[in-house]
């Protein structure tokens, strides 16, 4: 392997890592409040027993996210000096705010750990609710840099010279408020989904446990919402990507020729050689419509441009299918949840669908992971789409198979860590057991 791609194999290890823990760090909060606010409302200890847990993962995951962000604002320098040099006065001012928002949420989960019993109650949930604010800002801001990378704007271009600097415009790029309203929803519906899945299959082995029950009830409550709203995002996302990069969205559909009336290939396996996509069912002038709202609009195929313009065609196939299956799996289990809420007016405890619950756990992060996979490897062969060419932007220091190896045993170590963290410090529940038999029949699914 070449330094070449072990470099962007590094940086494609370390972003994968830490975008679980910037999920997290949006999602978990959230969650953290609601259980607070709850708890303030009725004074029911189940739900201050679980503010409590959820904390603690809380801070399990912003101290690994914060080990694993340091590695990845490390490795923009040392490994990507081209992209830094050219980029970093243009959106510096993104990465500048992240920062400030980092330390505001290390500042409101500091008093949020160690402010129980020491500030006032109603005080104490609002430094909550700062954490959650602060972790979405950081998240938002970090964004705003990709779609810049997508959608390079604020600057001119004088003799091959960078001028004429509009850091706001640069950061409120076309695809930055897509890609922001994508991502934060789907951090919030991923991080509800996974742990309304821990908590499901909890709920199997001890159906009588409040503990589970009332932490099932918020989770659920939070992956119901955003996992319905999420398909409609993406729809928004994807129109988005039709009109700023028609090669990526050719190559998500894998849409070979130009042509009005495109089809939307659902599955498939492409093939560059012979330009076919194996295996797919095709919706006719499905694509068009779906892009830019005309059956007969024209949709850009991938042989209008060169094919070393082309992304990796398999990879962002596949990886599309992946986020957009996964995707409309949770919604349908959404929907199915919330006919089951309105026909028992209460939570939906059926073993068969805490299964179908439980099955959902891992599928908003690894949609998540495939969906920075179509964002990143769509956009190739450019770091700076239509700018700069990733070759371009590489380091010429030899020997990288070293850190990789390094970056790679760390994250292993750092993960491990983790679960063991969490299933010691969160998931190890109480045994709350309900105190008439008649409670658990008036356990009203209220998450509000």
């Amino acid at each position: 392997m070449s330094d070449f791609l072990f470099a962007r194999s590094q940086m494609a290890l370390s972003l994968a890592f830490h975008i679980v823990f910037a999920a997290v760090g949006i999602g978990m909060p959230l969650l953290m409040a609601i259980s607070e606010g709850l708890w303030l409302r009725t004074q029911d200890n189940t739900y201050l027993i679980l503010a409590k847990r959820w904390a603690r993962g809380t801070a399990i995951m912003f101290a690994v996210g914060a080990v694993s962000g340091t590695v990845l604002s490390f490795e923009l320098g040392l490994l990507w000096p081209g992209f830094m040099a050219y980029a970093g006065p243009i959106i510096g001012m993104p990465f500048s705010l992240e920062g400030f928002a980092f330390f505001l949420e290390a500042i409101f989960l500091g008093i949020y750990l160690y402010g129980w019993n020491r500030i006032s109650p109603v005080a104490h949930w609002w430094a909550g609710v700062g954490v959650l604010i602060s972790g979405t800002l950081s998240g938002i801001f970090v964004v705003s840099a990709n779609g810049w990378m997508n959608t390079p704007t604020g600057f001119d271009m004088v003799n091959g010279q960078v001028t004429a600097i509009r850091p706001l415009e640069a950061m409120l790029n076309p695809a930055a408020f897509p890609e922001i309203l994508h991502m934060t929803v789907a951090a919030f519906q991923s991080v509800g989904m996974l742990v309304a899945g821990i908590h499901a299959y909890m709920l199997l082995r001890d159906p009588r446990n409040l503990f589970h029950r009332r932490a099932l009830a918020i989770a659920l409550g939070v992956g119901m919402v955003f996992s319905i709203l999420q398909p409609f995002v993406g729809d928004h996302s994807a129109k988005a990507v039709a009109v700023n990069q028609p090669i990526k969205l050719a190559a998500l559909e894998s849409q070979w020729e130009s042509q009005p009336c495109a089809p939307l290939r659902i599955g498939g396996i492409p093939n560059e050689e012979t330009q076919t996509t194996a295996f797919a069912i095709e919706i006719p002038c499905g694509l068009s419509f779906l892009a830019f709202g005309d059956i007969n609009a024209p949709v850009m195929g991938l042989n209008e441009v060169p094919k070393e313009e082309w992304p990796p065609i398999a990879v962002t196939h596949v990886a599309f299918q992946i986020m957009v299956g996964l995707g409309m799996f949770m919604m349908g289990t959404s929907l199915l949840g919330l006919f089951l809420i309105w026909r028992r007016r209460g939570l939906p405890d059926q073993p068969w669908y805490l299964w179908l619950v439980a099955i959902c756990a891992p599928m908003g992060m690894i949609a998540i992971e495939a969906g920075w996979t179509v964002t990143e490897v769509g956009r190739q062969p450019w770091i700076i789409y239509n700018v700069m060419r990733t070759e371009e932007a590489v380091t010429p220091m030899p020997g990288l198979v070293v850190p990789f190896t390094t970056f790679t045993l760390l994250y292993i170590i750092l993960g491990i860590a983790v679960v063991v963290l969490l299933q010691r410090q969160v998931f190890a529940s109480p045994m709350i057991q309900p105190a008439h038999e008649e409670e658990m029949e008036k356990d009203a699914y209220d998450p509000a």
